[in-house]
């Protein structure tokens, strides 16, 4: 097994990796929540028939009540009304303070899951099990939860981490191909924001199968990288906004595709790319990086552009949450493995993303 451990003062937290530890999760519960006899499990509509019952199994051997939410599969499963309906379900189980809330899925159950965890009865015990590899690497560790307003992605939540995440590389094997890649996106991000080595390992890797062979190592430098940012910067005010690299843009690619016809992983892909030339065309980023990039991405099979609108680009520029102001702060590269959080207005922005557009 490889443990990591999120060094937040009075929030401490393990990360768990290995395989088969989905039918471990009743007994290392029990070691962390000795006072809770029932646990809310959050899962969606592709999970539930695939490992409810295996984790559930576990559970109850460990001596909890167990009660699973199951949601529709999908971005649109992240709104205030299915807020609302796990609020109540939680009270009908008869939750308590002591119990908790198990968030068994990608990053959608989990952002929802978390943020109901987080609010209910001012906060319960939350336990993160992720299951797609971009939760895995990426949206289940770091505290963030939140659900999506009708202008725009993640504008409601809050930073809630949770008590514990378990990861077992095995649940990665039943993701469709694209689904896995789309991970990968993610997987790349920190390989250029952080780690120039890491970023060549996987570019010798574009295979799902050579991937696999290696998880471990992946899920563990990717989640080693973002508990070090998290751990210095909790509430996303600075070193964490490097995470967000690709972000900004991709966020248009979502918005322009009405988070339907793009996911977010594709979107980051993209937008790392974009990022990558407007970074060029800044003087910042050099000439032999945007083409690095696109080719890790091309590789995995995931976009390397994407037609958007400038309008589109205008809608998702003033809802970033990286904005202050008239200024918006970009992330991009002065090489592989590090970042330049670029500072500019957003009307420059605005200005760099016409000419990129008119290439």
């Amino acid at each position: 097994m490889k443990a990591l451990t999120v060094a937040l003062p009075g929030r401490e937290y393990d990360i768990l990796i290995q395989r088969g530890i989905l039918s471990q999760a009743g007994e290392r519960l029990r070691a962390l929540l000795p006072r809770a006899s029932k646990l809310a499990v959050v899962t969606d509509t592709n999970v539930h028939p695939l490992y409810f019952a295996k984790l559930k199994a576990s559970l109850e051997r460990a001596g909890f009540e167990c009660w699973g939410a199951v949601i529709p599969a999908g971005e649109a499963s992240k709104n205030p009304g299915l807020l609302t309906e796990l609020w109540e379900d939680f009270m009908e189980f008869g939750l308590t303070r002591t119990d908790g809330v198990i968030a068994l899925g990608g990053g959608v159950v989990g952002d929802l899951a978390g943020f109901a965890a987080a609010t209910i009865l001012r906060g319960v015990a939350f336990v993160q099990i992720p299951t797609t590899l971009l939760a895995q690497v990426d949206s289940s560790v770091g505290g963030k939860v939140a659900v999506d307003l009708d202008h725009g992605k993640n504008l409601a939540g809050a930073f809630y981490q949770p008590k514990l995440v378990l990861m077992d590389p095995d649940t990665l094997d039943t993701l469709p191909l694209p689904v896995f890649m789309e991970g990968m996106a993610e997987v790349v991000k920190y390989g250029c924001i952080w780690d120039k080595d890491f970023f060549d390992f996987l570019t010798a890797r574009p295979s799902r199968e050579q991937l696999m062979a290696d998880i471990e190592h992946i899920l563990y430098t990717c989640c080693d990288i973002k508990r070090q940012v998290v751990a210095e910067d909790e509430l996303d005010t600075g070193l964490r906004m490097i995470l967000n690299f690709g972000h900004t843009l991709g966020h248009a690619y979502e918005l322009a595709g009405h988070y339907t016809q793009w996911s977010h992983g594709e979107a980051v892909a993209a937008g790392m790319c974009a990022a990558a030339q407007i970074g060029l065309g800044l003087g910042v980023t050099p000439p032999d990086v945007p083409g690095h990039i696109s080719d890790a991405c091309a590789a995995l099979g995931l976009p390397t552009q994407i037609t958007c609108s400038i309008n589109d680009y205008a809608a998702a520029i003033g809802l970033d949450k990286k904005g202050a102001g008239a200024d918006i702060t970009l992330i991009l590269l002065d090489r592989i493995g590090h970042t330049v959080p670029h500072k500019m207005p957003r009307d420059q922005l605005l200005q760099q993303l016409e000419s990129l557009l008119s290439r």
